[in-house]
């Protein structure tokens, strides 16, 4: 899933090459990934684009006084294209939601896509994201603008397991599963600690790693082209997604807790005092 990093990313590139530019056309070939109805997305037929940014994980690109808002959810992704096919999209065919066409029908622009049979991708068409998305009025701070006092803030009181609530995105808003591991390993804390029992200086720690995980993988995604972003992701990740291979700080093994449908991964020396996290998954399964 698209995280922080790669969402900010995008927006840059949005910046770059969108800006400027006038939406000639908007195809939608899945109608499903529209989650509003009015203003209809020929409203934005015409209108320049005037900017691009984000909001936790959602992307944003402003035209005037409406804003095409997406959340790629786990399988979706933005595809840019410097000269996109004039020919409007056939609905249900291949993997394209929606297109957006600048300046002429074959001229720039750029394809949401959606990999595989499980749906996600959620397009927006509003004038004010904060009040009429509900998933972004509900977002708390973003990762990068928080501070020490107000992560100390945050977990004050609290009683979830700091995977949780890292990738919460009511509380924190930017994080998800990947780069949760990431700062967690960093911070050498275990994602089963919990938040309202951290210590002055694991708040100290995972503070910094927020700050170092999130501001390092925006610096290496930001710039480059959305084509090379996930590849971008996976070469900066230390544990996340590299079950069994040894943890690069101290060669343990890489030890990895699954759910129905996600997993995520950790170092015992690094995390957890030596000793591996019970998997009740697996635990089941072995019985």
């Amino acid at each position: 899933m698209p995280e922080l990093p790669e969402v900010e990313a995008l927006a840059h590139h949005l910046r770059e090459h969108a800006v400027g530019k006038t939406i000639f056309r908007v195809d939608v070939a899945s109608l499903s990934v529209l989650k509003t109805a009015t203003p209809p997305w020929t409203e934005l037929h015409g209108r320049e684009v005037t900017g691009a940014g984000r909001f936790g994980k959602h992307l944003d690109l402003v035209a005037g006084d409406l804003h095409l808002v997406v959340h790629l959810a786990r399988a979706g992704w933005l595809r840019w294209s410097d000269a996109l096919a004039p020919a409007p999209l056939k609905p249900g065919k291949g993997p394209i939601s929606l297109r957006v066409h600048l300046d002429a029908a074959a001229g720039p622009g750029f394809d949401l896509t959606e990999a595989g049979t499980k749906k996600g991708l959620a397009v927006w068409i509003v004038r004010d994201p904060e009040k009429e998305v509900a998933s972004i009025a509900r977002l708390g701070p973003d990762a990068l603008s928080l501070d020490r006092t107000g992560l100390e803030k945050l977990f004050a009181g609290r009683t979830e397991r700091l995977k949780t609530a890292l990738t919460d995105q009511s509380l924190i808003a930017g994080i998800g599963n990947a780069y949760s591991d990431e700062i967690m390993h960093m911070a050498k804390l275990s994602p089963y600690a919990t938040t309202g029992k951290l210590s002055e200086g694991a708040l100290d720690g995972l503070f910094e790693a927020i700050s170092e995980v999130l501001t390092s993988a925006v610096t290496r995604s930001v710039g480059q082209s959305a084509a090379r972003l996930k590849g971008e992701k996976r070469s900066g990740l230390r544990v996340h997604a590299r079950t069994g291979l040894p943890c690069p700080v101290c060669g343990d093994t890489i030890r990895e807790i699954s759910f129905a449908d996600k997993s995520f991964q950790y170092c015992p020396t690094c995390q957890t005092g030596g000793k591996p996290l019970a998997d009740r998954r697996m635990s089941r399964l072995l019985k």
